[in-house]
């Protein structure tokens, strides 16, 4: 994306393993990030160690101020967070990254009766917002390494436009964004975050992601 319409990004749940990970690494790439926590205080930190591009508010203040809001929090708060930001994002994209992990078998497979942790936030929300579901599968202790993350990023969305956005936007970090079609699809990439962390038990490894082959010239339409 060029400098010129290069979005603010606001990750709620920045504080935590995913969203500060994905903080520095879109610091790294030049856009400007606001980390978001219930407590301002210690998103101001976190965002100190980050870097000048990147500062800290409260949930509301990140989410007010941004762009694009990414949700990077556990889906055991997730709809409580939605709560918090909801009065703020208008027709903003809104990026939920959660996975719905049920303790203590979060190894096994287990989606929500509505289908998807994506479909959910849709619905909280309202139509008017253009939800867009990614980054399930990204290790978030790669993405501290620094340099982009070995994998494929699948993206959803039911706006075409807003999964476009977001496709560049994993593709800045990653080595690709790939369109998945809409939300209701979410649930593979979302079902897929637990066969990989048996993998990465099984393969004592912490960074299993995935790949889509075939794409080597093609583009999203």
């Amino acid at each position: 994306m060029s400098d010129s319409v290069r979005p603010v990004i606001g990750i709620i749940g920045g504080t935590g393993d995913l969203g500060s990970g994905l903080a520095k690494a879109w610091a790294a790439a030049g856009y400007k990030v606001i980390i978001g926590s219930r407590s301002r205080e210690k998103a101001e930190k976190a965002a100190a160690a980050l870097g000048e591009a990147v500062s800290g508010d409260d949930n509301v203040g990140a989410a007010n101020a941004a762009d694009v809001v990414v949700l990077a929090v556990p889906f055991a708060s997730h709809e409580q967070t939605i709560g918090e930001i909801k009065g703020v994002v208008g027709d903003k994209i809104v990026v939920d990254t959660a996975v719905p992990l049920v303790p203590p078998k979060v190894s096994t497979v287990q989606l929500p009766t509505e289908g998807s942790a994506a479909q959910i936030t849709q619905r909280l929300l309202g139509a008017e917002v253009r939800v867009v579901s990614a980054f399930h599968n990204v290790s978030a202790a790669k993405l501290h390494v620094g340099g982009r993350v070995d994998c494929d990023v699948l993206v959803f969305s039911d706006d075409k436009a807003a999964r476009n956005l977001v496709i560049g936007l994993a593709g800045e970090i990653a080595t690709r964004g790939v369109g998945g079609g809409g939300l209701a699809n979410s649930a593979a990439a979302e079902a897929m975050t637990s066969v990989l962390i048996w993998i990465n038990r099984q393969y004592k490894t912490l960074g299993a992601g995935i790949g889509i082959t075939g794409l080597e010239t093609a583009g999203p339409t």
